[in-house]
């Protein structure tokens, strides 16, 4: 009984290993930082979120999906505000379905009068 427990516990562990090292390396995320024009008001803005985060909802090879506004006490920030991480199985995902959807391109409508500067990073989760 001791060594089917041991089997068990073994398999399962090698397999919980297996699936969270394939979920990384088949990760790519698409971080969008963004500096609002100063003329916009903090309900365009809002208007600008609600639309990025609807995406998720929209967009089915969308992973994953987080956001959040700065709150770094280093000052560093040159006046970006929002960070929106975006996660894809992979780069045909993000370039060919992802970038070219409607609604991502009803999106960037919405954005185009209230954004400043964006600054995009993106990478292969290692």
């Amino acid at each position: 009984m001791k060594y089917l427990l041991f089997t068990a516990f073994a398999l399962l562990s090698i397999f919980a290993s297996a699936q969270k090292k394939a979920t990384k390396e088949s990760s790519y995320r698409h971080v969008v930082i963004f500096k609002f024009k100063e003329s916009s008001s903090k309900q365009s803005v809002d208007t600008v979120v609600n639309a990025f985060i609807a995406l998720k909802d929209k967009i089915p090879v969308i992973k994953s999906f987080e956001w959040g506004v700065n709150v770094s006490p280093e000052h560093f920030d040159q006046g970006f505000t929002h960070c929106f991480i975006v996660t894809f199985s992979n780069t045909e995902d993000r370039d060919n379905i992802y970038q070219k959807h409607p609604a991502h391109k009803d999106f960037q409508k919405i954005l185009g009068p209230h954004m400043d500067k964006v600054f995009v990073v993106d990478y292969k989760v290692e």
